[in-house]
C-alpha cells in the first residue's frame, strides 16, 4: 500500500492496482503523440505523468506514434518527438512503436466486427452523416445502408482495402446505438477512404483508421496497464470500452506483432491484460497556446522563426532558449495533477527556470549595450587578471564541472553598460555619473571625471580613474560607495549577438481574445548586435548555462537541425515585420547572423529568463486575473508590486530610504535585493533583525527573498522570526544542516515558530559527517549495484554521479555531499 501524503488521483489508482496484483502487479503505461507537430510544455505534464508513474511502480512505458493520418505526419517528427522526450530525462521500453504497425492487426478486427454484425459500411457523404446525427436532445436517423448485409459489408470494406473507390465515397462505421446520450456512441467513424502516402508504409493503404478505433485497439495489442490521457478523452471512453468489448484478440494476429503483449482467446472482452483509460485535466499556461494547429500557423505565417523558436512553448523552443530539462520536470511536478481544468501562471514556470539555473549557472560577465571607459592612470597596453568566482557563496553544491573561480581581464579601456551611466543622475540613482565613485564588480573602485560626447550630444567616451588600493571592490579606509555595476575588458572581451526575449502574447488568454494572432506581442523578440562578453567563455562547452550578472540567465544559441523543411527559418518575428534589432555601442562589432545561430566567431546568446519578473513593471500587462506562482504570493518583505511602487514608498520614508542605502552601500547587498527589502517597514526591521555576524548579509538576503517568500501564502500569518531566520542560515552556512532540510525546517518555522536548533535536534536532521558512518553506507551501494560498478569500471564515468545519489538518498539527504563523493570516487577506484 502507497501510503505518501498528497498522493493525486491516478498515482492513487496505480497504487491500488499494484497492491491487489491486478494484471499481476504490472504497471505499463504509453506515451502516444501524433507525429504531426513539435512536443510543447502540455506534453511535458503527460510525459512526467506516463513515465514517472511507471517508474514509481516498478513498470515500463512505451512510446508509440499515433500516426494514421497520412496527410499531416512527418518522420521528422517522430526524430524531434523522440530527440524531446530524451532531452527531458526519459527512456521508453524497446524501440519506438507505431500505430501504422499494428495497420493489419487492426484491418483483420474490423473484418471480424463486420462479421459479428458490430460494423457495416456507409455510403453517406460527410455531409450527410453529419445531418443523419442531429443533436444531443434528439436520436440520430438511421443512414439508409446501416442495415447492409454482412456479404455485402465485407465485400464493399475489402474494395475499400483494395483502392478502388476515391476518397469520401463510403466509411466504415461501428454499429452501435442512435440514441445515446453520448454522441461518441452513434455509429463513431471507424476507416475512411484516403489515397495518401504514408511516411511508413507508403502506397500500401488506402484507407486509415479513426483515432478512437485504432487507439484502444493498440493499447491493448501492446497489453497497456493504465493508458492515461487528458480530459478531453472522457467522453470517449465509454466508446474505447465497448471496441474493447466488441473485438476478439485472436482475430487481429497478435503473436504475429513483434513487441506485442497483449492477447487472449475467442471470446468477446478477452483482451488480457485489458487496458483501462483514465483523465487528468490539462493545466492551460498563461500568455500561451498549445493548439499544434495554433503553433504551426505561427510557424507557416512566419511569425516565428520555426517551431524551436525561443518564444514557443514547444519542448525545443524551450530547450533552445536555454530552458534545463529539470526545471521542466519540476514545474510539471509543481503543478500536480488534477481533475479539474485551470489556469497556471507563467511565472510558476518562470520561477522553476530560474531555481534551476539559478544552482547550476556559472555567473560571468556580459555588457549588452557597451559604454566605453578608459582609465587614465591605468597603464596602457598592460592586463590585470583578477580572481572572480563562479558561484556565490550560497550556493551548497555548486556543479563539479566548474572550478570555483576564474581569471577576468582588467585593462585600461572597458566597457559598461550605457544605462549604468547618467550625466544627470535621478533621483535615486546610485551607478556612475561625473564626479562620483563606484564600484565595478570583482575589480576596483572607480570615479568618474570626464564624459566625451559626439556630435549629437550623446556620451561615447568616460574618462575615470581607478584607486589601486580597492583591488578586490573594497577599500582599506573603509569608506562606501553607492553602488556596484558590472563591466568587461574592451580589448580582451569577446563581441556577442544577444537575443532578449519575452512573452510571445501580449494576453493571459490569447484564445480568449478573438484571433489569438491579434494577440501577439510585438516585442517579444529584441536582437541587440555588439554586446561583448568576458573571454573565458570561448573555452566553455557550447551546451553551458550562464548567469550574466545583473542580466538574467542565458545561454549559447543552438538551433535545432532541420529536416525535410518542418523546422524552416524564416526569420519573421511575432509582429510579422522582422525582430527589433538594435546595435550595441559605437565601438561594436556587427557581425550578420546566420538564421541557424552562432559559428565559430560570431557567439549568439539567448536571453531564457530575466533574474526576477519585470513583465508588470514594463507593459503593465499583468490584469488583475492573472494568477501569481505559488512561490511567489507573499512574502515578508511585501509582494513585488513592482520598483516604481517600491521608489515611491521610499520617497515617502525617511526610514526606507536610509535603510536602502545602508542594505545596498553599507552591507554589500545587489541593490535589486535592497530594493526589495526596503519595500516597507515591516521587511526592514525582519531583515535587521535577522542578521548575524557569522553570516554574509547577502546569503540571509537571499534566503528572505527567494525561499521564504515560497513558503509563505496569501493570508497565512507567519510564526517565523528574524532571529529564528538568521540561526537557519548559519546553520547551512556551517554545513551543520543540508539545504534541502533546511527548507523542511523553514516551512515548520513559519506555520509552527520555535528554533531552528531544536527542530534539526528533535527530528534528526543534522547532517551526517561521521565518515566511518558514511564510508558504511558507500559500500551497501556499491554491493547492491553491481552491473553499475562493472559498467563504472569499464569506461561509464558518468555513473559516479548515480552511486553518489544512491548514498544520499539513503541517507535522507544528511550525508555531508563532498564527503560522499569524495568517498564514492575512493572506493570505485
Amino acid at each position: 500500500m502507497d501510503d505518501r501524503p498528497g498522493l493525486d488521483f491516478i498515482r492513487q489508482i496505480v497504487a491500488d492496482d499494484v497492491a491487489a496484483r491486478k494484471h499481476g502487479g504490472r504497471v505499463l503505461t504509453r506515451f502516444p503523440p501524433e507525429p504531426n507537430g513539435f512536443l510543447h510544455i502540455g506534453h511535458a505534464s503527460a510525459i512526467c505523468l506516463d513515465f514517472g508513474v511507471a517508474a514509481e511502480y516498478g513498470g515500463r512505458t512505451t512510446l508509440r506514434m499515433d500516426d494514421t493520418n497520412p496527410t499531416t505526419e512527418d518522420p521528422a517528427y517522430v526524430e524531434a518527438i523522440a530527440r524531446d522526450i530524451r532531452w527531458l530525462g526519459f527512456e521508453w521500453e524497446g524501440d519506438i512503436r507505431y500505430a501504422s504497425d499494428y495497420f493489419e492487426a487492426l484491418y483483420r478486427l474490423a473484418i471480424r466486427m463486420i462479421e459479428d454484425g458490430f460494423a457495416y459500411v456507409d455510403s453517406l457523404s460527410e455531409e450527410e452523416i453529419r445531418e443523419y446525427r442531429r443533436t444531443v436532445t434528439e436520436p440520430s436517423r438511421p443512414s439508409p445502408y446501416r442495415d447492409r448485409s454482412v456479404e455485402e459489408n465485407l465485400d464493399l470494406f475489402r474494395r475499400m482495402r483494395a483502392g478502388e473507390f476515391e476518397d469520401g465515397s463510403h466509411v466504415l462505421r461501428a454499429k452501435i446505438d442512435l440514441t445515446a446520450a453520448n454522441m461518441k456512441m452513434r455509429d463513431p467513424l471507424m476507416y475512411r477512404i484516403r489515397h495518401a502516402h504514408h511516411y511508413r508504409t507508403g502506397d500500401a493503404w488506402p484507407i486509415y483508421p479513426m483515432y478512437d478505433w485504432a487507439h484502444g485497439q493498440s493499447d491493448a495489442i501492446e497489453g497497456i496497464t493504465h493508458s492515461l490521457c487528458t480530459l478531453e478523452f472522457q467522453d470517449n471512453r465509454e466508446l474505447y470500452d465497448w471496441f474493447l468489448d466488441h473485438t476478439r484478440p485472436a482475430a487481429a494476429g497478435i503473436g504475429e506483432i513483434a513487441g506485442a503483449e497483449g492477447g487472449g482467446d475467442e471470446e468477446l472482452g478477452s483482451w488480457s491484460p485489458r487496458p483501462r483509460q483514465y483523465e487528468f485535466a490539462r493545466r492551460n499556461l498563461d500568455y500561451t497556446v498549445v493548439s499544434k494547429r495554433k503553433l504551426l500557423t505561427l510557424v507557416e505565417d512566419g511569425r516565428v522563426s520555426g517551431w524551436d523558436d525561443p518564444r514557443m512553448p514547444t519542448l525545443a523552443g524551450l530547450r533552445r532558449r536555454g530552458v534545463p530539462p529539470e526545471a521542466i520536470r519540476a514545474f510539471c511536478d509543481q503543478i500536480g495533477i488534477g481533475k479539474a481544468e485551470n489556469r497556471v501562471s507563467l511565472e510558476t514556470l518562470e520561477w522553476a527556470i530560474r531555481d534551476a539555473l539559478n544552482r547550476r549557472a556559472p555567473r560571468v560577465l556580459c555588457v549588452v549595450r557597451p559604454l566605453r571607459v578608459v582609465i587614465e592612470n591605468f597603464p596602457e597596453g598592460e592586463v590585470d587578471w583578477l580572481e572572480a568566482e563562479y558561484f556565490p557563496h550560497d550556493i551548497e553544491q555548486p556543479p563539479s564541472e566548474w572550478p570555483a573561480s576564474r581569471r577576468v581581464p582588467f585593462t585600461r579601456e572597458l566597457y559598461i553598460e550605457r544605462d549604468d551611466f547618467e550625466e544627470s543622475p535621478p533621483h535615486g540613482f546610485k551607478r556612475l555619473a561625473p564626479g562620483r565613485e563606484i564600484r565595478l564588480r570583482h575589480a576596483y573602485f572607480i570615479t568618474c571625471r570626464d564624459v566625451v560626447k559626439d556630435a549629437g550630444g550623446k556620451a561615447v567616451e568616460l574618462r575615470c580613474t581607478y584607486d589601486p588600493a580597492t583591488r578586490g571592490g573594497s577599500a582599506p579606509d573603509g569608506r562606501r560607495v553607492k553602488g556596484t555595476i558590472h563591466w568587461v575588458s574592451a580589448t580582451e572581451s569577446v563581441p556577442a549577438e544577444v537575443r532578449l526575449y519575452d512573452r510571445l502574447f501580449r494576453h493571459p488568454d490569447p484564445e480568449a481574445v478573438g484571433n489569438f494572432l491579434d494577440s501577439l506581442n510585438p516585442g517579444s523578440l529584441e536582437v541587440v548586435e555588439g554586446a561583448r562578453i568576458e573571454p573565458g567563455v570561448m573555452e566553455h562547452p557550447e551546451d553551458a548555462y550562464y548567469q550574466f550578472e545583473r542580466l538574467g540567465y542565458f545561454t549559447r544559441d543552438r538551433p535545432t537541425r532541420a529536416v525535410s523543411g518542418v523546422t524552416a527559418a524564416s526569420g519573421g518575428a511575432a509582429s510579422g515585420g522582422g525582430p527589433s534589432r538594435v546595435e550595441g555601442g559605437d565601438e561594436s562589432e556587427r557581425t550578420a547572423s546566420d538564421a541557424g545561430g552562432s559559428g565559430a566567431r560570431h557567439l549568439v546568446f539567448n536571453r531564457t529568463v530575466e533574474l526576477r519578473d519585470s513583465w508588470n513593471k514594463t507593459t503593465g500587462a499583468r490584469a488583475a486575473e492573472a494568477k501569481r506562482a505559488p512561490r511567489e504570493q507573499k512574502t515578508v518583505v511585501g509582494a513585488d508590486s513592482g520598483a516604481a511602487e517600491r521608489a515611491r514608498a521610499r520617497a515617502a520614508s525617511p526610514r526606507l530610504r536610509q535603510a536602502f542605502g545602508s542594505f545596498r552601500d553599507a552591507l554589500g547587498l545587489p541593490e535589486d535585493l535592497a530594493d526589495l527589502l526596503s519595500a516597507s517597514e515591516g521587511s526592514v526591521s525582519f531583515f535587521e533583525s535577522a542578521l548575524r555576524e557569522d553570516v554574509e548579509p547577502t546569503h540571509i538576503a537571499n534566503w528572505l527573498v527567494h525561499d521564504v517568500r515560497g513558503l509563505t501564502a496569501d493570508g497565512e500569518e507567519s510564526r517565523l522570526t528574524g532571529q529564528a531566520l538568521g540561526a537557519l542560515v548559519a546553520m547551512v552556512e556551517k554545513r551543520e544542516i543540508s539545504r534541502a532540510a533546511a527548507k523542511d525546517v523553514l516551512a515548520r518555522l513559519i506555520s509552527e515558530g520555535g528554533d531552528p536548533a531544536e527542530i534539526v535536534a528533535r527530528d534528526g536532521l543534522a547532517r551526517i559527517s561521521d565518515q566511518d558512518a558514511i564510508q558504511e553506507v558507500v559500500e551497501h551501494v556499491l554491493a547492491t549495484h553491481p552491473d553499475e560498478v562493472a559498467r563504472f569500471r569499464d569506461g561509464q564515468k558518468g555513473l559516479a554521479g548515480f552511486f553518489v545519489g544512491q548514498v544520499m538518498k539513503a541517507t535522507d539527504n544528511r550525508a555531508d555531499p563532498k564527503l560522499v563523493s569524495a568517498l564514492v570516487k575512493e572506493s570505485l577506484g
